[in-house]
């Protein structure tokens, strides 16, 4: 086929002779295949950018010189236009090579279209452009301007008044792009000329044409916007496309991509042109003026725009409201590009909020004064939100604050405006609030120093504003009145020219103001001197005027009212309502009516019975259980604050409320009044879930956080409006044994929950806790903003870790982790925290920390309990440590929890032997966060991994995160041996580690004990004694046991075997050192134990004696849980070894025996456990039975109660020690002491049982105690007959004997015992002492405790407990009332020990009248009523009296040392003893006188 076939062919004309130019000067015809078209970038997909290379480019751009040579010469218009009609009428068809040539050219010539040139691809366009500029006349470049600018009109004119291209339009602007980006690169054409000729065009410029040539390199936005020759109309189409432009965007059709690159692409140029740089020598970078004028008018043109919407936002229709928060994310484009210079961005954004500040400042102060509520950041324009937001995002908070107060000083404002960024401002910065306090402080400072009135209205203004956003983010106004007025160093207590410029301000405010603030100044007035309080009675009496015109009356004003309520003033009945409910909260909390109650009852009256007594009398359905408002109810009543008719009347409406519930009329419950307000809850809830986890709207939390809040407020209903500063004073009751969630509270407190643990796992999974913002840490602060929704919280909470802890899922765990760690963060918002359980001393911690609350919820007592709290901290720590990354060490040790800290080295080495290595060196792993939502084994991992983590070793380091041995020990002591995760060898493997490898090596300052043993054994011993103190299983009822017993101590029995294993080992080490080292000295045990009476205190109260009986019960424990030998020392004497018990007679006569049950002698287990210790270490001395009986016969000067022990156990005790000391000593002889005891004891029976005729008096005393817990065992006859059989040769026994039946008597009245009661108590008492009596024996001395030293009396008393021997005066007396007076009298001791005895008694009635009171348990078991302390007293003081005058006179000259003490207590006993001594006519006193009682 030759070539003219081929021209005759579908070809296009162009191609064919393209085809032929490419045969150079062959005669054969080109192939077929050189003639078929090749590719364009027209006729390929619209996506490709880039003209695709080809093969053939050599020969392209060789041929394209050729043609620009063989170019015809210029003809005329008229010609060229009339050459393609000439060249139809050519017949000829040429054959040669040559003629083809010249034939193709001609037919080029006749056939181009220059504007459809530039749409294809090739190197022929450009010979035509030369050759078309060359016949007109002009340069190429113009010539190929003006023809790209005439394809683009035609673009153009095909998309109407659209401002962006569809598919065929882009396909041929592509192509265009193409061709012109050729041209640029052959320097074929010009851009001046190309950007003139777009803005002459009959219609306007696409704006995605224009967006195209810039991005495209082929024309610039800069080159294009400063050629426009009019710059109103080019700011016009810039923001008519733009406006256009951003109402397309949510259709489905737009190229989001090609959307958002011409927004940021015009936001670039408009930043960098209207906001240039400043050059390095402090000039700016100039750009032409025009072109910087336009940027800065479309950019404030379009916040104009911005701004009006937002002011009519509830009016405009959704496409606008979307097209406008399209424009916002302009802001958020071009700071992220990175391509705007920082300092262009950030004139802008200060600029643009300057513009916002002013823009359109129409509102008066009055109208901020009476909208400024609709303003906060919940019920504000979302737009205005959202542009505050975008401004914060490049703009520091500090330089926010600084230039809102340059804007403040310097310009007239929109109040809206402003008021709205404090609203913004204080819910998305944290440090906000200090900011805007400062700034409160300036503008206070700067008004009163100057009297600026407009420094002062700004300043009330923002004050107000910030504490519409809640207690959470800012003081309730009411606070910060108080804070800047309320004291002398108020800003305005400087002169009185400042106290009048502020009550004139006062006073202008008063018409425009809202009923809620003229409370607050009339509640809480200003400070003022007195001389000035005129001032002051003149505004409170204007502003009383006004609350008068709103029919609010001072006197309606509710007991708890929110002075700076955001929401309307209630009415009163509605305000009283909220008085019942918040003063049965705290009648609930506290168990008393509230003061507030009490004194509107007196100064309040007609608002208390008008309004707050119906309001809490209302008709109900009374509980079965009174609940506590029926509690305040009765408790009102008895105080008779509720007049009796009114209650009646009450009591029968709830009746006749029943009735109608029985019938089934009872209306509909709170629950159902609920449930639109809950779901509304739930829906905001939903919608902050997907702004979790949707991570380009995350600057949209905060504001949902804020809308959340609202909503909350509205479920919560009318509880919300209260005093969040006596909210705050409260405490919140919780009972960790039963935690109760209040009905009301139980759904809301669970969706919050819910709510927040799903998001946390759901921002988890798309970004680690340091990259997901601070709505954590907002919504739990807005949980805490909601006080009364506080105690339900915590008890919920409580409910979940402490009672359910084990069984709740890793999403659970985690969720709950993070929740508690920021409600550590938000500590200062919630109150301190009064813990209760079931033990009966009630409370077990007031007044505790949220913070510690969790270390309560976290016990380790069994296995399932230890697992979950490894999980929970682990989970804490991990959150905590990614949260704060970035954040200092210091921060970290101050805001971390160290309770977690120190749960995690208790529990991970206890349950992985890996971590309990000393080579748990720290690394640069990653924090375990992601491992933790995983199985049981990666959790495993995760926890190893937290432990060997860099940072959290380094915390390990601070003293305040260093788990101490006590504090290790304490929690060791809570697990429960038989529920644990570990068996036995593992426990005790564990143990050893702990004490011998971690602790006891370890230095004081990491809590451990320097190598000490001695140290460790200390630890031990406490740590055991104050787990047992605190433990919930000990009771009161266990400090008193029949027979003497001591109750077994409680906590790990490994623990008390490693106690005992050191304690050896010290007592080795002490009696093998010599005897001149510090090892040798004292035992450290006793002086341990008596170191810990001492830290009690005196035990003058009844609480005090009560603690420190069960701390001397508990040391009674430990001590019997030792070996016995540790009881008493050896010690080298001279050449010998020696036992010491001075050690225990010192525990012993310091508090032990004041813990004894029956006042005189010990229990049997210490008792035996000393015996049984005496004759273990006498093992030692060479002397055995020598020391032994050494040692007993000391203990009748030093302890005399040992011996009185051993007298009432010998019978259980002898057949121990002596089969205890055949096994030490084999055939060696009893000791002598062991012996003579032994020989006491059978003496007492041969003459009970008439055997012999006398007793073995040496000594007495202890003879007299076989005897008398001998004849115990006796019957009455019995007794009697064994008392007639004591000769008169038995006188010291008897007065012994006396002495033991005395005591026995005060144990009945103090604590009865089996088988003895009072009266047959003081029935053989009075026995003995008629039997004295009889026989002319003195036993009167038996009850002086002055006697002379080491005298019988003395070592008798020295046997007695502190308690007994106070209690001698009312047995005394008690015992007088049996004897005859006669004979009493006739003794010369009896008026000084009876004085003696009264003085005493009147003083045991000064400590306490339960001192002298019969024990009430023993008067339960008699049947009796309990005995009147001053029936006591009066019945001695007349016994006394009816005595004196019957005493010789010889009997008053032992009264001197009494005298003193008798006048200071009963100066009428004095005189009569004086009168009587010294008797006179006229001082005497008749019976009749003393008689006062």
């Amino acid at each position: 086929m030759d070539t003219l076939d081929a021209l005759r062919g579908p070809l296009c004309l162009r191609e064919a002779a393209r085809a032929l130019l490419t045969r150079k000067g062959t005669k054969n015809p080109p192939e077929e295949s050189k003639l078929r078209p090749r590719p364009t970038h027209f006729l390929q997909p619209p996506q490709q950018q880039r003209r695709p290379a080809r093969p053939d480019t050599a020969k392209e751009s060789g041929l394209s010189g050729a043609a620009t040579k063989m170019a015809p010469t210029p003809r005329s218009p008229s010609l060229y236009r009339h050459s393609p009609d000439r060249a139809k009428k050519q017949t000829h068809e040429p054959r040669t090579a040559q003629e083809l040539r010249e034939a193709a050219l001609r037919l080029l010539n006749c056939h181009q279209n220059l504007s459809e040139l530039l749409l294809e691809v090739g190197s022929s366009e450009v010979p035509a452009l030369q050759e078309e500029a060359s016949m007109l006349g002009v340069p190429l470049g113009v010539l190929s301007a003006r023809t790209a600018a005439a394809n683009i009109e035609k673009i153009s004119a095909e998309s109407g008044t659209a401002v962006l291209l569809n598919a065929e339009q882009r396909k041929k602007l592509s192509c265009l792009l193409q061709t012109l980006r050729d041209l640029l690169a052959r320097n074929a054409f010009c851009r001046l000329p190309f950007a003139q000729a777009l803005w002459r065009m009959r219609g306007p410029l696409v704006l995605e044409l224009a967006w195209h040539l810039h991005r495209e390199g082929v024309l610039s936005l800069e080159e294009l916007l400063e050629n426009h020759p009019d710059t109103s109309a080019l700011v016009d189409w810039l923001c008519g496309s733009l406006r256009l432009l951003l109402c397309q965007a949510e259709d489905s059709s737009v190229d989001a991509q090609t959307l958002q690159g011409i927004l940021t692409d015009f936001g670039i140029v408009f930043l960098h042109n209207g906001f240039q740089k400043t050059s390095e020598m402090g000039r700016k970078l100039e750009s032409p003026p025009i072109l910087c004028e336009v940027c800065c008018a479309v950019l404030e043109r379009m916040l104009a725009w911005v701004l009006d919407t937002a002011a009519k936002e509830k009016q405009e229709d959704a496409s606008t409201l979307r097209a406008v928060k399209c424009w916002l994310g302009v802001f958020s484009l071009t700071a992220s590009q990175g391509t705007v210079p920082p300092e262009s961005l950030q004139r802008f954004f200060s600029h643009t909020f300057t513009h916002v500040l002013t823009y359109n400042p129409q509102l008066k102060v009055s109208d901020a004064i009476r909208l400024q509520r609709e303003w906060s950041f919940a019920r504000n324009s979302s737009l205005l939100s959202t542009l505050f937001q975008k401004l914060f995002v490049v703009l520091r908070v500090e330089e926010l604050m600084g230039h809102l107060q340059q804007v403040l000083e310097a310009n007239e404002v929109n109040w809206h405006h402003v008021l709205s960024c404090i609203s913004t401002l204080l819910v998305c910065c944290a440090e906000a609030e200090q900011l805007v306090k400062d700034l409160l402080g300036r503008l206070l400072r700067k008004g009163f120093e100057n009297y600026d009135l407009e420094s002062l209205i700004t300043a009330f203004l923002i004050a107000r504003q910030a504490a519409f956003e809640g207690p959470a983010l800012f003081v309730p106004y009411s606070e910060w009145f108080k804070l800047a007025f309320g004291s002398a160093g108020g800003f305005h207590g400087s002169s009185k020219k400042a106290v009048v410029f502020l009550f004139k301000f006062l006073s202008e405010l008063v018409p425009f103001e809202a009923p809620q603030y003229l409370k607050v100044h009339i509640m809480h007035p200003p400070f003022v001197p007195t001389k000035y309080r005129p001032f002051l009675l003149e505004y409170v009496t204007l502003a009383k005027t006004r609350l008068a015109d709103f029919k609010v009356a001072i006197e309606d004003m509710g007991l708890y009212e929110d002075l700076s309520s955001t929401k309307d003033a209630l009415q009163p009945h509605c305000q009283a309502l909220q008085d019942v409910e918040k003063a049965v909260r705290i009648f609930e909390n506290t168990g008393k009516i509230p003061a507030v109650v009490l004194e509107a009852s007196v100064f309040r009256r007609p608002y208390y019975i008008s309004r707050f007594l119906p309001a809490l009398l209302l008709p109900r359905l009374l509980p079965e259980t009174p609940d506590s408002q029926m509690a305040l109810i009765d408790a009102l009543k008895r105080a008779e604050k509720i007049p009796l008719n009114t209650y009646s009347k009450f009591i029968e409406e709830c009746q006749s409320v029943k009735e109608k519930f029985l019938r089934g009329g009872c209306p509909g419950t709170k629950a159902g009044d609920l449930r639109g307000p809950l779901e509304l809850l739930k829906a905001e809830l939903e919608a902050l879930k997907r702004l979790v986890t949707d991570q380009s709207r995350q600057d949209a939390l905060p504001a949902q956080v804020a809308v959340v809040s609202e909503k909350l407020a509205g479920v919560l209903g009318c509880r919300e409006d209260e005093d969040e500063a006596a909210s705050l004073s409260l405490r919140i009751k919780l009972n960790l044994s039963a935690p109760e969630v209040q009905q009301q509270d139980q759904e809301v407190v669970n969706l919050l929950l819910t709510a927040f643990c799903q998001n946390v796992m759901a921002a988890s999974y798309f970004s680690p806790p340091d990259r997901q913002g601070a709505w954590p840490s907002l919504f739990v602060k807005m949980v805490c903003g909601h006080q009364q929704l506080l105690p339900s919280l915590l008890s919920r909470l409580c409910q979940l870790i402490c009672h359910q802890g084990p069984s709740l899922s890793d999403a659970h765990i985690i969720g709950l982790a993070v929740f508690v760690v920021h409600l550590n963060e938000a500590k200062s918002l919630i109150p301190e925290v009064d813990i209760h359980s079931w033990v009966p001393h009630g409370v077990t911690a007031r007044g505790l920390p949220v913070a510690e609350l969790w270390d309560r919820l976290l016990p380790c007592r069994t296995g399932e309990s230890i697992v979950f709290c490894m999980r929970f901290c682990t989970a804490a720590v991990s959150y905590f440590l990614c949260k704060f990354s970035s954040f200092s060490h210091e921060f970290l040790c101050t805001s971390l929890h160290p309770g977690f800290v120190k749960k995690l080295q208790f529990v991970v080495p206890r349950l992985s032997a890996e971590a309990r290595g000393t080579g748990c060196e720290g690394d640069v792993a990653e924090l375990p966060w992601k491992s933790l939502f995983h199985s049981a084994a990666c959790y495993q991992k995760a926890v190893l991994c937290l432990w060997k983590q860099a940072r959290f070793r380094k915390l390990l380091q601070e003293e305040m995160f260093q788990l101490t041995l006590q504090e290790w020990l304490l929690m060791e002591l809570g697990v429960r041996p038989d529920e644990d995760a570990l068996s036995a060898s593992e426990r005790q493997e564990f143990h050893y580690w702990a004490l011998y490898q971690q602790y006891l090596p370890a230095s004081a300052a990491s809590g451990g004990c320097e190598g000490d043993l001695r140290e460790a054994c200390a630890v031990l011993i406490g740590s055991i004694l104050d787990f047992c103190q605190r433990s919930e299983l000990f009771n009161c009822g266990h400090l008193e046991k029949p027979k003497g017993s001591v109750p077994r101590l409680r906590g790990s029995p490994e623990i008390h075997c490693r106690l005992q294993e050191m304690l050896l080992e010290v007592e080795l080490e002490r009696r093998r050192a010599p005897p001149n080292s510090h090892m040798a000295e004292k035992h450290f045990l006793f002086r341990m134990l008596q170191e810990r009476v001492k830290a009690l205190g005196p035990d003058a109260a009844e609480g005090d004696r009560l603690l420190r009986q069960q701390e001397l019960i508990l040391q009674t424990r430990v001590l019997l849980g030792l070996p016995p030998s540790l009881l008493i020392t050896t010690q080298w004497r001279g050449k010998e070894m020696a036992l010491d018990c001075e050690d225990f007679f010192s525990f012993v006569n310091g508090g032990l025996k004041n813990v004894c049950s029956r006042g005189y002698a010990l229990s049997y287990d210490i008792t035996a456990h000393f015996f049984r210790g005496l004759l273990s270490a006498s093992l030692e001395c060479n002397r055995s039975a020598q020391e032994v009986t050494a040692v007993l016969a000391s203990c009748q000067a030093r302890c005399p109660i040992l011996l009185c022990s051993a007298a009432q156990w010998w019978c259980q005790l002898e057949p121990v020690l002596c089969c205890e000391w055949k096994r030490l000593f084999f055939a060696v002889p009893l000791a002598q002491g062991l012996q003579r005891l032994g020989e006491l004891r059978r003496s007492v029976d041969s003459f009970l049982s008439s055997e012999a005729s006398s007793l073995v008096s040496d000594p007495p005393w202890i003879s007299a105690a076989f005897l008398h817990f001998a004849i115990q065992r006796k019957t009455a006859g019995e007794k009697a007959g064994a008392l007639k059989r004591l000769g008169p040769g038995a006188e010291q026994i008897l007065v012994c004997l006396l002495f033991f039946s005395v005591m026995d008597f005060v144990s009945a009245r103090l604590a009865p015992q089996e088988g003895v009661d009072v009266p047959r108590a003081l029935d053989w008492s009075s026995r003995v002492a008629r039997l004295l009596e009889d026989q002319g024996s003195g036993w009167l001395a038996v009850f002086r405790s002055g006697e002379m030293e080491h005298s019988l009396h003395q070592l008798l008393h020295g046997a007695a407990s502190d308690q007994h021997r106070k209690q001698l005066p009312v047995a005394f007396y008690s015992l007088l009332s049996s004897l005859h007076l006669e004979r009493l009298t006739r003794e010369p001791l009896f008026l000084s020990v009876a004085v003696d005895m009264y003085t005493q008694l009147l003083q045991l009635f000064m400590e306490g009248p339960t001192a002298v009171r019969l024990d009430p348990r023993e008067s339960t078991v008699h049947g009796q009523e309990p005995e009147d302390p001053l029936a006591v007293i009066q019945a001695a003081r007349h016994f006394l009296v009816r005595a004196i005058p019957q005493c010789p006179l010889g009997s008053f000259s032992h009264l001197h040392q009494f005298l003193d003490l008798c006048g200071e207590l009963d100066p009428e006993l004095k005189v009569a003893l004086t009168n009587c001594w010294q008797p006179t006519a006229e001082g005497s006193l008749s019976d009749d006188e003393l008689l006062l009682f």
